[in-house]
């Protein structure tokens, strides 16, 4: 049965292990298997929790807990949980960084929590950037994470050792989370689904309520839109104290799946809103994903339409964006001083990380709220967007360009800052949503001339996820990506 499992996506192995067809316990020592035959060329996982994770499947795995086991949504799956914010209890957490390597978290986040008491058993974290600040994975402390695609190239980040992970077939999801595009950006890179839920959709207590002015959102990098689906099923719903609160969902949403489309009114942009980048025009591989993507659209039956860059774009939204950005990474700082007890320095920290909490600490409280208060603005105008138009969705590449090339983000000293132009091409598209907190997912329906995998974003309305999770299901569909294997992957290794 083991050298089957890799057909499989979550769902199907919770089945499998409901049907008595396979042990936790067994599916565990699979996962096991692959990530130590893959990671070495991939580094997607950067700190293994066997132990723990065996212990647990052994419990899931004997008779006293079985019935309690069948109840449990993703009973016996194994998952890796990103080194950046959720917190496991007894395992370590660097966020990224030398300065909080060697961390041992103390307590489970909220959402791990609930990732636990779905059935999921973590057997180790992912690699991420530091503090999630590129979008790019190549954090000095673990080393990059390269894409199964090609390993000369970025899986993206923060979330990129969860999407290697993912499309290299070691685990069918992994836990990922996203303040510019760290969701989106590297499922797009990796070839697999990837969605970035409502702001309070899903908690980020109890250590945290509001990161970064509500730009920060978790969820998950998965193989199948069911499992995205479900996975949100079980995790999301305020916790108390929350200072967000995500529209209520008519049914779950692996329910939503099963449900018809219907005729949607979908925008699409060819070219970056102004002012967002250096560059407004799409790499050719990018400009030829979007238009594949609307006519598929448009031949299922949807009303598309392309859509100019004007109506979405806002004076001087990059400055403040960053502005919010450099101070969400002033109080990461603050909280690991406090919570490490010593002062962090720049030996500690990589350059764009130093640049930007030097950049914040030029700025004050006020100009703080109100950089805040100019994405509320823009928040406004995109929501007036949708509603004037009667729009439904915006249809955009993930991402400005392709995948790079590994240590693309270097800076040099004759271009110090090298890695914010590189950074505004891969998050040109993706930040617009963690300003406003609009659900946005990547899909990949695209692979170019060189077999790398080129994603197409999917925004929709504040609070519904549902109308994209029935477009997902309906384009996993009529063009399946499941079965497209990259290079480096768990069949290679059976």
């Amino acid at each position: 049965m083991a050298d089957e499992l890799f057909k499989y996506d979550a769902i199907d192995l919770s089945e499998l292990i409901r049907k008595g067809e396979i042990t936790p316990a067994e599916l565990l020592e699979t996962t096991i298997h692959r990530i130590e035959n893959l990671n070495p060329r991939i580094n997607a996982v950067i700190y293994k929790m066997y132990d723990q994770a065996r212990a647990t499947g052994e419990i899931w795995s004997s008779d006293t807990k079985a019935k309690k086991i069948s109840d449990s949504r993703f009973c016996g799956i194994p998952f890796l949980l990103k080194d950046l914010i959720a917190e496991s209890k007894d395992t370590p957490l660097s966020d990224g960084s030398r300065a909080v390597h060697g961390y041992i978290s103390k307590l489970d986040s909220e959402i791990v929590k609930r990732y636990k008491a779905s059935g999921l058993i973590i057997v180790g974290k992912s690699n991420s950037s530091e503090f999630g600040v590129l979008p790019t994975t190549e954090p000095p402390i673990h080393g990059p994470s390269f894409n199964p695609w090609d390993l000369n190239l970025t899986p993206g980040g923060s979330s990129g050792g969860s999407a290697a992970a993912v499309a290299a077939g070691i685990v069918p999801m992994a836990h990922g989370c996203d303040g510019g595009g760290s969701i989106r950006i590297p499922a797009s890179c990796c070839g697999i689904f990837g969605l970035k839920p409502t702001r309070g959709r899903n908690p980020l207590g109890s250590l945290f309520g509001d990161l970064g002015g509500g730009i920060i959102h978790e969820h998950a990098v998965t193989l199948t839109v069911r499992d995205s689906a479900a996975l949100l099923d079980a995790t999301s719903g305020p916790d108390l104290g929350d200072p967000y609160y995500a529209p209520s969902i008519e049914r779950p949403f692996l329910e939503e799946i099963k449900n018809d489309a219907g005729c949607l009114k979908i925008g699409f942009l060819t070219s970056v809103p102004e002012g967002w980048n250096e560059e407004t025009a799409l790499d050719p591989d990018c400009d030829a994903a979007v238009r594949d993507a609307a006519k598929l659209c448009e031949d299922l039956g949807h009303d598309v339409e392309e859509v100019s860059a004007v109506q979405l774009s806002h004076p001087n939204l990059p400055q403040t964006f960053v502005l919010i950005f450099a101070c969400f990474v002033e109080h990461v700082i603050a909280y690991w001083e406090r919570e490490l007890g010593k002062k962090i320095g720049q030996n500690e920290l990589e350059p764009p990380t130093w640049d930007l909490y030097q950049e914040s600490l030029k700025t004050t409280g006020g100009a703080f709220l109100t950089a805040r208060e100019e994405l509320q603005r823009f928040s406004r105008k995109i929501a007036n967007w949708y509603q004037k138009g009667n729009y439904d969705l915006l249809l955009s590449p993930t991402m400005r360009i392709p995948p790079t090339k590994i240590g693309s983000f270097q800076p040099s000293p004759d271009d110090p800052m090298k890695w914010i132009r590189i950074a505004l091409s891969f998050v040109a598209f993706t930040r617009t949503q963690n300003i406003t907190g609009e659900p946005a997912m990547s899909v990949p329906l695209y692979w170019n001339k060189d077999n790398i995998p080129i994603g197409v974003q999917f925004a929709g309305r504040f609070g519904d996820e549902a109308t994209l999770f029935r477009l997902a299901s309906q384009l996993e569909q009529a063009r399946p990506w499941a079965d497209k294997n990259p290079p480096i992957h768990c069949i290679n290794t059976l």
